[in-house]
């Protein structure tokens, strides 16, 4: 495809995309009018998928259209907003102003089986990432089975009572009694086919090598910043009992993190900066530990001082004094602990770059100290070869009358 009609069909699908979508919000203002309307459930996670995927596939699709990703953002993008915009549309036309519009049950089919192609594309996006390919020919049974899933699941989404369960109390006018039990189970598949999906760039990390590993590594800080977000937002919550702000943390973090996967893969197909994700991830690491470790000292120690007082003076609640005392102490520790972390980190994954500091730090002070040129420059050219580990290094010297190379 010639670049022009490629970026002219991306920008096309982004489009259409963005049209839907604000359908669909227009639709959800609409249908929040009526206080007794449902209110469909996944508005908010739709809307960002839906701009979020279309965009980012726009952009890849448009500069690089050789390579599926694009397409598959592209693809994902508009599905997402069919989905939404067909949702809104039926509990509009089916609760809100029934008969007011045509073709509303139409649409409650369309938003009954759109899930299973939802779902499949994400699947395809992550087993072709970032080469378009598959990482080899043993992968290719996962892509045989997801289309045989997407195809069994929408033919039986299609036909089945509840399938889009956002829509509350709207039912699925084709839906017929035995459907329900088949496309839950290909529905269960296909979220399963997800996992092996979302591995398969790792599998690829032993044979990977520069650019490749690069865009892997983009695509696992990514999946690393969703998983915690899904971690924080839902398992913690649902497993033990937590503060009402826990939860909006947690969710606001979800949404947060919600761009970090469509982003990160579009960096990665359009190698830009790709480099930067070294830094990325080492500062994560650095500030994420810091964060952890300022928190248990800070709870700690008021936890504890709590403990004492109340073993002391029968007292229950901690001075305000204690709790200013806590807080300072926290801010004192921050910058020696951030050193402290920032080492640790750099001797344990950055091991290089800790080894080429320390070579730095040792000739530093030998420069202070040394006065033999000769020496100097044997130095020097030892340092250099080193820490960065060039094919072959020169030090040319200019005197007043010649140039002496070492």
């Amino acid at each position: 495809m010639r670049s022009r009609a490629a970026s002219w069909l991306a920008w096309s699908l982004w489009a259409i995309s963005v049209a839907l979508t604000t359908v669909s919000l227009l639709l959800l203002v609409l249908n929040h009018s009526h206080p007794d309307v449902h209110v469909y459930d996944y508005w908010l996670e739709n809307t960002l998928s839906a701009v979020l995927f279309s965009t980012v596939g726009a952009i890849v699709a448009s500069r690089r259209a050789e390579n599926p990703g694009g397409w598959l953002f592209c693809l994902l993008g508009l599905a997402f907003s069919i989905g939404h915009c067909s949702s809104q549309y039926a509990i509009y036309t089916q609760l809100a102003q029934p008969g007011l519009l045509p073709a509303g049950q139409a649409l409650t089919c369309i938003s009954s089986w759109i899930l299973p192609p939802i779902i499949g594309l994400q699947v395809f996006s992550f087993l072709l990432f970032p080469t378009g390919r598959p990482p080899s020919r043993r992968w290719m049974w996962l892509a045989w089975l997801t289309t045989a899933a997407v195809v069994v699941g929408t033919i039986s989404s299609a036909f089945s009572f509840g399938a889009n369960a956002g829509l509350g109390p709207v039912q699925n006018p084709l839906g017929i009694e035995g459907f329900s039990n088949v496309y839950a189970m290909v529905l269960t598949l296909l979220t399963l086919l997800i996992v092996p999906a979302a591995l398969s760039p790792f599998a690829r990390l032993r044979g990977a090598e520069g650019v490749e590993r690069q865009q892997i590594k983009w695509f696992a800080y990514a999946a690393a910043a969703t998983v915690g977000g899904l971690v924080l937002a839902y398992m913690i919550p649902n497993s033990i009992d937590t503060p009402p702000w826990f939860e909006w943390v947690g969710y606001a973090l979800l949404i947060a993190t919600t761009p970090a996967i469509p982003v990160s893969i579009g960096i990665a197909i359009l190698r830009y900066r790709l480099y930067d994700i070294d830094l990325l991830i080492n500062r994560t690491l650095v500030y994420g530990g810091l964060t952890v470790a300022l928190a248990l000292v800070y709870v700690g120690s008021v936890t504890a001082g709590q403990a004492l007082l109340e073993l002391l003076t029968g007292q229950g609640r901690l001075p305000q004094l204690a709790v200013v005392v806590s807080t300072l102490v926290v801010a004192a520790l921050f910058s020696p602990l951030r050193r402290r972390i920032q080492n640790v980190i750099d001797r344990r994954f950055y091991r290089r770059k800790y080894d080429a500091a320390k070579t730095l730090e040792v000739f530093s002070v030998k420069l202070r100290h040394e006065t033999d040129l000769g020496a100097l420059s044997d130095d020097l050219v030892g340092v250099v070869r080193e820490t960065m580990q060039p094919e072959h290094v020169s030090l040319w010297l200019r005197t007043p009358d010649r140039v002496v190379k070492r």
